[in-house]
């Protein structure tokens, strides 16, 4: 497993945001028993794009590019983690942390702190994403560039990438 160090080498410096995500991922690495995911084993919806993101991805593999590393944005420090060998899931919402603190305070404070005591467990409440599809690519008659098929909307005869796509909503003028 990978260490504190690791994560912050990989961030570039400390920061409570980057130990809140190490605890996070200790913690569903504990709940779960999760090892690092070379593929899609372990998926992470996280409901921030936040420096703790950056842990997680060292310390369980999860990243955009390998598609098991999600976004649902709800501005919340809370990670739901799956396991796809057991089924298994959690939600890991961080608890509010003590009022007051300075920035530095704050950071000894979450360096501190066992995962227990930083965040509330609750059950994922969004089902586990099926794994990454890889699509077939069209190029946009307009702006010429190569664009997934899921992205790609006809207009007439041309196939138009979203940004060259005009949307039709007689509702919305």
């Amino acid at each position: 497993m990978k260490t504190w160090k690791d994560c912050v080498a990989f961030h570039g410096h400390e920061c409570g945001g980057l130990t809140i995500g190490y605890k996070a991922s200790l913690y569903a690495a504990e709940l779960l028993k999760l090892e690092f995911s070379d593929d899609e084993q372990v998926v992470c919806i996280s409901e921030n794009d936040a420096c703790g993101l950056d842990a997680i991805q060292v310390m369980l593999g999860c990243s955009i590019g390998k598609g098991n590393l999600l976004f649902h944005m709800r501005g919340k420090s809370a990670y739901s983690f799956y396991n796809r060998k057991t089924g298994e899931s959690v939600r890991l919402v961080l608890k509010p942390t003590p009022a007051g603190m300075t920035r530095e305070e704050s950071f000894a404070y979450l360096q501190a702190a066992e995962p227990q005591a930083l965040f509330a467990v609750k059950p994922a409440v969004i089902a586990l994403p099926e794994k990454a599809r890889i699509f077939h690519s069209y190029t946009c008659d307009c702006c010429g560039e190569t664009t997934g098929a899921n992205w790609i909307r006809l207009a007439g005869e041309q196939k138009l990438c979203m940004d060259c796509y005009e949307t039709y909503d007689r509702f919305d003028v």
